[in-house]
C-alpha cells in the first residue's frame, strides 16, 4: 500500500530508509517469498529514487524526474509494501526477540517484528568560516539535486571541492553546461580513497586535457561572502590558504562540497548496536543483537572478495552493494544463510571517461599499467602476493568484464602475462585470455 501517512497495523518487517538498499531488500523478499507485511520508511518526502544520476544525467537535464523513480506506486501496492514518506526515527524501542517499536520526530509509532537498517550515509559538512552562506551546497540527496538545479542557470563560476567520484562528476557536468569551474582537493592526487596512484594520475590529466582546472593539496581559508546582494549572505568566492595560493579568491556564485560521506550510526547506536565505521555486521549482514539486519552504505561487513585476509573489514559506499547486500539480509531474515555473491563493483562516469572498478584494491603490493592512448583506453590491474585482487577500467569494459569474472571464479591473470602481452603500449591483447 502507497501511503503518505503511517498506519497503526503490526507489521512484520520495518525497514528504516527507503534508499537503494532498503528497496531491493523489500523486492528480494517478496521474490523469496516473504509474506508478513514490509513497511518502507523514508524521511524524505520523495518516492524511493535512485541516486548515481543526481550528478550527472539529472544535473545536465538529459533525464527527467521520473526516470529515477524504482518502482510505481502500483508495484508496492501489488506487493504489500506500504511505503512512508517524509517520517525521521528518532528511537527505537527493542524487544530481545527482535519486535519493538520505532518512535518518529513526529510523534508517529511504527510497530514491528523484525528491523532492518537501511539508514545509509550523510554529505560530510566542512568547517570553514563561511559555509553557511547561501550558494554552498552539497550533493548526497534529491533535495540538494533540487537546490543546486535551481542555482546554476544564473551561476557563471563553479567552486568544487573535493576531488572523489561526486566531485568530478558534478565538475564535468557543470563544465559541460558552460559554467565556469574550479575543482580544489586538499590531498595530494585524486580519488585518494578508492584508486591507486596510476589511476589518480591518469584522471587528473585527462580532466585537465579537457579544460577543467584542478588545484592540488589546496587549502581553503574561508568561504567569501558577497558586498552586494542578498545582505551579503550568498557566497561570492573561495579564499585560499597556504604556500602558493594564500590569499587567492577565486569568484564563485555556487560552492559544491563533496569531502565524503558519514555513515548514519544514530539509531544503531541508541539501540545499544556495535558501530565501528558504519553498524558492524557479520557476513549475513546481522548486527550485534543477532535479530536487526544493517544493509549498504551504513554497513560495516567482513570483506566480501573470495580469498580475503581474515578479520578485514569494509564499509562499501556503491550501488552494486546496496543490491547485493540487501539479498544477503533478505536470505537472513528468511532464516538462510547465504554468502554475498558476486564480487563488488563499482562505476563513476565523469565527461567521457567511463570508469569501472572491479574487486577491491586495499592491500595491494604490485600494479600492472595497461594504456591504448590513442583510442582513450586506460587500465590498472592490482595484485596482492602475486594475484590480482582488483582492476581500475577507463573506457576499457573488455578488461572490467574479464577482470571481474576471473575473480568470481577464483582466477588469476598473472602480472607477468599481463607485462609480457605490452601492457603498456598494446591492449589488444584480451586479459581473458590469460586468465588462469
Amino acid at each position: 500500500m502507497a501511503a503518505d501517512t503511517p498506519g497503526q497495523e503490526p507489521t512484520g518487517l520495518l525497514i528504516i530508509g527507503a534508499s537503494q538498499s532498503g528497496v531491493q531488500l523489500a523486492i528480494s523478499l517478496r521474490a523469496l517469498g516473504y509474506d508478513e507485511p514490509i513497511t518502507l520508511l523514508g524521511e524524505e518526502n520523495h518516492r524511493p529514487y535512485q541516486r548515481p544520476a543526481l550528478s550527472k544525467e539529472w544535473l545536465q537535464g538529459e533525464v527527467g524526474n521520473e526516470s529515477l523513480i524504482f518502482r510505481s506506486a502500483e508495484y508496492w501496492d501489488e506487493h504489500n509494501v506500504t511505503l512512508v514518506k517524509d517520517q525521521r526515527i528518532v528511537r527505537v524501542d527493542k524487544n530481545a526477540d527482535g519486535s519493538g517499536v520505532a518512535v518518529a520526530a513526529s510523534g508517529a509509532e511504527f510497530p514491528f517484528r523484525r528491523l532492518a537498517l537501511t539508514v545509509g550515509a550523510r554529505a560530510r559538512k566542512i568547517a570553514v568560516d563561511g559555509a553557511d552562506l547561501t550558494g554552498v551546497v552539497y550533493l548526497r540527496n534529491a533535495d540538494d539535486a533540487l537546490a543546486l538545479k535551481a542555482m546554476v542557470g544564473d551561476a557563471t563560476d563553479v567552486v568544487v571541492v573535493g576531488g572523489g567520484f561526486i566531485g568530478l562528476e558534478a565538475a564535468s557536468s557543470l563544465k559541460k553546461m558552460g559554467k565556469n569551474v574550479v575543482l580544489l582537493e586538499h590531498g595530494p592526487r585524486l580519488v585518494g580513497r578508492a584508486v591507486g596512484e596510476e589511476t589518480a594520475q591518469f584522471f587528473l590529466d585527462a580532466h585537465r586535457s579537457r579544460g577543467l582546472d584542478i588545484r592540488l593539496d589546496a587549502r581553503i581559508s574561508r568561504f567569501v561572502p558577497g558586498a552586494t546582494g542578498d545582505g551579503g549572505k550568498a557566497v561570492a568566492g573561495v579564499e585560499l590558504a597556504g604556500a602558493g595560493g594564500a590569499g587567492e579568491v577565486i569568484p564563485a556564485q555556487i560552492v559544491l562540497v563533496g569531502i565524503g560521506v558519514i555513515p548514519n550510526t544514530e539509531l544503531a547506536e541508541q539501540m545499544g548496536l556495535a558501530v565501528d565505521n558504519g553498524i558492524v555486521v557479520d557476513r549475513y549482514a546481522l548486527a550485534s543483537d543477532g535479530t536487526t539486519v544493517a544493509v549498504g552504505d551504513c554497513a560495516n561487513m567482513p570483506n566480501p572478495v573470495p580469498g580475503s585476509p581474515a578479520g578485514e573489514r569494509i564499509r562499501l559506499e556503491s550501488v552494486n552493494n546496496a543490491i547485493e547486500h540487501a539479498k544477503v539480509a533478505a536470505y537472513s531474515l528468511m532464516g538462510r544463510r547465504e554468502d554475498y555473491a558476486g564480487i563488488p563493483w563499482f562505476w563513476s562516469n565523469q565527461a567521457d571517461l567511463k570508469l569501472q572498478i572491479a574487486g577491491l584494491s586495499m592491500g595491494y603490493d604490485q600494479t600492472v599499467v595497461r594504456r591504448d592512448d590513442e583510442r582513450g583506453k586506460f587500465s590498472v590491474l592490482y595484485y596482492r602476493a602475486g594475484r590480482i585482487i582488483a582492476a581500475d577500467c577507463v573506457n576499457a569494459p573488455l578488461d572490467f568484464m574479464a577482470v571481474k569474472n576471473a575473480l568470481a571464479k577464483g582466477q588469476n591473470i598473472p602480472a607477468d602475462a599481463v607485462a609480457a602481452a605490452g601492457a603498456e603500449a598494446d591492449m589488444t591483447v584480451q586479459l581473458k585470455t590469460l586468465a588462469a
